[in-house]
């Protein structure tokens, strides 16, 4: 061989690589999504969606352009969740984005090597999602909903909106490990609040209704829904069954108080949604989902919804509607 044609011949292999990763980074890359509700129609994933897809834009992510995003929905049902989460995984994507615990456990069942960015995930180490906050470990990273410290600024809400509430129904799945968490934090923090706590499981409708009936049995009452799957499921029962017996209460998300229900305090999950779109976007680029710390919640949101209380007989003080982010009248 001559040595120009060597020459060149050595220069076209070192170049193939550059070529090889450029014609990779062009190609349509493709995003799965999971969601808690139904599918992109459900009003309280739309939110969500909305933010994740515009942060993704800004990013340099179009879906239809460079980025196919498939959306699935499990609808609290757990088969359902298996049989989607499957359809996403067969669908090899890049990425999935898990909204919520409930639509996470389907997808690591389903998949140990597919990346997966979840959102508003409740003690994902305790729940054996991840090794640890700082060293996810496996093929899961994202955003923690909250640590269980913020149970007692639900008691302190609750004594401060209605403070001759001397008992304290508190309604946690204790089939998930928030939900013994939680339970624990309000359970220690409560004799400082002067209340007398006492759990309630959420496991289904039968066993929410007769509990709440069973607990109104007595004066000065009131609830405190902490997080979970089970909660969100139930959440139209819980609302309904606060107001027909007039019990205060305090949700951990705004959703339920744009319900009908009387107040929350809680994470801004629309933030997760528009960070976890960062996430997504440094995945495509290469990194590991098991280098990228869970991150804990940033922004906090306190509602209130006016026209319940005033159903409920309560006057809400000065200084709550002051610290109030958004007041629903």
């Amino acid at each position: 061989m001559r040595r120009r044609e060597f020459i060149a011949g050595l220069a076209g292999a070192a170049a193939w690589p550059v070529v090889a990763r450029a014609q990779q980074s062009d190609r349509m890359r493709r995003i799965g999504v999971l969601q808690g509700g139904n599918d992109t129609d459900d009003p309280r994933s739309q939110p969500n969606v909305a933010a994740f897809q515009q942060a993704l834009q800004q990013l340099g992510w179009t879906d239809g352009r460079n980025v196919k995003i498939d959306y699935r929905g499990t609808a609290g049902d757990a088969d359902k969740g298996r049989k989607h989460a499957a359809e996403l995984v067969a669908l090899a994507p890049d990425v999935i984005v898990a909204f919520s615990a409930v639509s996470l456990v389907p997808l690591l069942q389903a998949t140990r090597t597919v990346p997966i960015v979840f959102v508003a995930v409740q003690d994902p180490v305790g729940a054996g999602y991840v090794d640890s906050l700082s060293r996810p470990g496996g093929n899961a990273t994202g955003f923690a909903l909250f640590d269980y410290s913020l149970s007692t600024k639900w008691l302190e809400l609750l004594k401060e909106i209605a403070p001759g509430v001397k008992r304290v129904a508190i309604l946690r799945d204790p089939a998930i490990a928030s939900g013994t968490g939680q339970w624990g934090a309000i359970q220690t923090a409560a004799p400082s609040f002067g209340v007398e706590v006492s759990p309630v499981d959420v496991r289904d409708a039968p066993e929410i209704e007769r509990a709440v009936a069973a607990f109104t049995r007595l004066a000065n009452g009131g609830l405190i829904v902490a997080g979970s799957p089970s909660a969100a499921v139930h959440r139209d029962l819980i609302i309904a069954l606060a107001a027909r017996h007039k019990l205060p209460t305090v949700y951990y998300r705004r959703e339920f108080v744009a319900a009908g229900g009387l107040i929350s305090y809680g994470p801004d999950v629309v933030d997760h949604a528009k960070r976890a779109a960062g996430y997504v976007d440094r995945i495509l680029k290469g990194d590991k989902p098991a280098d990228l710390p869970v991150q804990a919640p940033t922004k906090f949101e306190l509602v209130i919804n006016l026209k319940t209380a005033k159903a409920m007989e309560l006057t809400v003080p000065s200084s709550l509607l002051a610290r109030a982010d958004e007041v629903i009248e």
